[in-house]
């Protein structure tokens, strides 16, 4: 089958109307030569109608050449609706813009004028003919112009601004040699906004109504690439703050110490943060999407109920206490809330649960609880941590010295957990006693105790305090033998001395004793090695100062290492 070509197109049609009418111009224009050129004069009907025939054909070439320029115009405007619809890079679509005007209407140079801020007009863009921008120092343009048509919001075009009756006085149109001038309004969404401006300084009689339609046409493509570009960059700004309220929102959610998780209505896990994973020992991956209440079976098997609650009724559950045991960490104790998770309009969506491991701060409270029972509450109370230095003060108080009679030869023929539990049954009553009257407890040394008064809480009846508590310590041991095989009933011997001593820390960084040293608690120790089974040995220091309270019996002076003479003692009886 022959191939037929495809037919002709509008444009092709318009081009050989324009190449006809020149050819039929081009065949008058010869014959009217020869006819001249050989002296033959035609008939005045046929001159008659070859005039008309003239008219025609020049009537025919300039409907062709404006029906060319409306489709190049048409062609263009296309062309731009493509640009502004396909880029959101607005300098290179203004610039694009700019340019074809120039191109169409012949101008010298264009500007875009826009209204900043400040209410003021700026030049967003200025193209020269060569498709170069142009610096501010090129910016001669008419402010008349420009400030009328931005007043009466209608286009205006002048052919010399030089003659023009409007425009000529105008110091600007003469200063800078304007003629040619076409300024039409900038609209976006109704709203005037600037102004496209095109001049030619050389030419006049430039612009028509036809570029006045035409430069309107663009004005309108570059108001849509205006409001393109503002509200991509509203889109953007947007973007751009909810990015980074999204990350903050995670740095927050990463950098919380409770662990948190969020499932949804069907209980499956939807979020979980850092700390999560590190409290339970399990992967992120493996805890998104996974079962809620097979994770909390194993913790309490009681919280299916309670999730069920929480998801029905907004029930909120705060501080519950659980234990798990894990395979690195061992055992561990956790601290739960669960609460519903809404939406913003105050729908439950699922659950969120706090875990918050409370193992360390367990630990902790368990060592200062057994510290507190190893040193007086009274001294822990006083101590600063952030202030700890080695040495002490000189202070006046009354130390107390016991120790169990006998208790060498009874532990060499027990075994040592009877032995353990028969002594720890012993210091139970001393420590007791000592810790009712509010005295410190320095140590246990073995089958003994040191105690004081005074310190590191002043007591002005500090010296009292001690013979009660020797008192008590005494009658204690005797209901203790109540209990007691009679090969189990041992016996206390104390000491008790008034004086000066060096209150404060002993040791190193490493390891601190807070305790008292001295010549007064030595005689303190010297009284109760001396004392004999059950029996209360004070120093005359102590007697002296609280003579008319105590019952007491004189003993012969004794004698004690490292002194020049007997130092006197009394025995404790009682209470007045």
């Amino acid at each position: 089958m022959e191939e037929r070509s495809p037919p002709p197109s509008f444009s092709d049609n318009i081009a050989r109307l324009g190449s006809t009418a020149k050819d039929i111009r081009t065949k008058l224009d010869e014959y009217r030569a020869s006819i001249a050129q050989s002296g033959f004069s035609l008939p005045t009907d046929v001159v008659e109608r070859l005039q008309q025939l003239w008219g025609t054909v020049l009537e025919l070439q300039e409907s062709a050449e404006d029906v060319e320029e409306e489709r190049r115009n048409s062609q263009a405007l296309a062309e731009i609706g493509q640009v502004v619809n396909s880029s959101l890079d607005l300098a290179t679509v203004l610039k694009e813009v700019m340019d074809t005007l120039i191109r169409l209407t012949g101008a010298e140079r264009a500007f875009l004028m826009q209204r900043g801020m400040d209410g003021e007009m700026a030049i967003e863009v200025a193209r020269n003919w060569d498709r170069t921008t142009m610096g501010p120092e090129e910016y001669a343009i008419s402010s008349t112009i420009v400030d009328r048509v931005l007043e009466g919001g209608e286009a205006i075009v002048t052919t010399d601004a030089q003659i023009d009756p409007r425009f000529s006085d105008q110091e600007s149109v003469i200063a800078h040699h304007l003629r040619s001038i076409l300024c039409v309004p900038l609209k976006v969404k109704g709203t005037l906004t600037g102004v496209i401006y095109a001049d030619n300084r050389i030419r006049e009689g430039l612009f028509t109504e036809k570029h006045r339609a035409l430069v309107l046409a663009f004005a309108n493509q570059a108001a849509v690439a205006l409001e393109n570009a503002r509200l991509f960059a509203s889109v953007r700004r947007t973007l751009d703050e909810v990015t980074e309220l999204k990350n903050l929102m995670e740095d927050v959610f990463t950098s919380i110490a409770s662990g948190v998780i969020t499932a949804d209505m069907q209980d499956h896990i939807t979020l979980c943060n850092r700390a999560a994973e590190s409290i339970l020992e399990i992967p992120q991956d493996e805890l998104l999407g996974s079962s809620l209440r097979e994770l909390l079976l194993p913790l309490d098997p009681d919280l299916d109920r309670k999730l069920e609650e929480v998801k029905k009724t907004d029930t909120r559950y705060v501080g519950l206490e659980l234990m798990q045991v894990l395979e690195e960490r061992g055992r561990i104790d956790l601290v739960l809330n669960i609460t519903p998770l809404k939406t913003t309009e105050g729908q439950t969506r699922g659950v969120a649960l706090v875990l918050d491991d409370l193992t360390e701060k367990r630990r902790l409270e368990a060592q200062h609880s057994l510290f507190e029972r190893m040193v007086s509450p009274a001294v822990i109370d006083q101590l600063d941590p952030d202030s700890l230095q080695l040495g002490g003060d000189i202070v006046d108080i009354t130390t107390l010295f016991a120790d169990i009679q006998s208790y060498t030869a009874f532990s060499g023929a027990t075994e040592p957990q009877t032995l353990m539990r028969v002594l720890n049954r012993y210091m139970a009553v001393a420590a007791e006693a000592v810790l009712k009257e509010e005295g410190t407890i320095d140590k246990f040394q073995g089958d003994a105790i040191m105690a004081w008064f005074n310190a590191p809480i002043a007591q002005p009846d500090h010296t009292l305090r001690a013979a009660r508590a020797a008192l008590a310590l005494v009658k204690g041991v005797s209901q203790v033998h109540a209990d007691m095989p009679p090969e189990f009933r041992l016996s206390f011997r104390v000491g008790i001395h008034f004086g000066e001593a060096l209150l404060g820390l002993v040791g190193t960084e490493q390891r601190l004793d807070y305790t008292a040293i001295g010549d007064s608690v030595n005689i303190a120790k010297r009284l109760q090695e001396s004392a004999s089974e059950g029996q209360i040995l004070i120093s005359e220091a102590v007697a002296y100062r609280i003579m008319d309270q105590i019952m007491v019996k004189p003993l012969s002076p004794i004698s004690m290492e490292g002194k020049a003479y007997p130092i006197r003692a009394y025995e404790l009886i009682g209470l007045r």
